[in-house]
């Protein structure tokens, strides 16, 4: 099953510094049908105007993946973390028993992000934070594991949650497959077009677009131009 969400029916709110469009229900978007999938609970595509940026505010219980698509994002915390995260990079904060954080864009242009929260699979754990640069180069034709929750990809940046996201980037005519990692339950995939036009098991989706996916045993992406693709599979 793949129910194609186009970028153009999604929820969302412009507040000016900020232009927000919700996968799923999210502040003032509310929608009973799209609370979450499986354990991905938000999906935001959010466009930072220049030297703007979220206040400090709180968090708790939760993994909060940003996924840095053009421009950067800078990070402050409670924890006294700091980090500038650019266009292609991941950071991870692991809200845990509760962390203050804000993320500001100190560039001279938009920032554009998906911010992705995984509820986990543990509640009341320590916060932390982290970053990772992940060279586009290296995705080049393949998924890399960009945030994972299993023992086998050391690579990835850590979240609590049975959950791995993964990106990669095809040129035009280019495929890829990838199968839902086997827990002995059911998977949620949720997919997201960050660049191009590509087409998944025979469903076409444009930039921006995202298929929520389950009950497929592969998935074959194929770049109908040259495409970079985002995709969360979750418990």
């Amino acid at each position: 099953m793949i129910d194609k969400r186009p970028f153009d029916k999604l929820g969302g709110a412009n507040h000016g510094w900020l232009n927000a469009k919700h996968h799923f229900s999210f502040a003032s978007y509310y929608d009973a049908g799209k609370m979450g999938w499986g354990s991905i609970r938000v999906w935001n595509d959010d466009e930072i105007a220049a030297n703007s940026g979220f206040p400090p505010h709180p968090h708790d219980n939760m993994e909060i993946i940003t996924y840095v698509r053009e421009g950067a994002i800078t990070h402050e915390d409670s924890l006294g973390n700091k980090g500038r995260t650019e266009a292609g990079d991941v950071q991870v904060m692991s809200a845990g028993t509760g962390i203050r954080h804000a993320e500001y864009n100190m560039e001279s242009e938009t920032t554009r992000i998906f911010q992705i929260w995984v509820i986990p699979s543990v509640r009341g754990e320590a916060p932390s934070w982290g970053a990772k640069p992940f060279p586009k180069d290296d995705r080049a034709g393949k998924f890399v594991t960009l945030a994972s929750g299993f023992d086998g990809d050391g690579d990835a940046l850590p979240i609590r949650t049975p959950a791995r996201l993964l990106g990669a980037t095809l040129l035009k005519d280019q495929s890829e497959t990838y199968r839902p990692v086997e827990t002995g339950g059911p998977r949620y995939l949720y997919l997201v077009v960050s660049k191009g036009k590509v087409e998944v098991n025979g469903v076409a989706l444009n930039t921006r677009d995202g298929a929520a996916i389950k009950d497929e045993a592969e998935l074959t992406i194929t770049a109908l131009e040259d495409a970079e693709v985002v995709l969360l599979d979750a418990a």
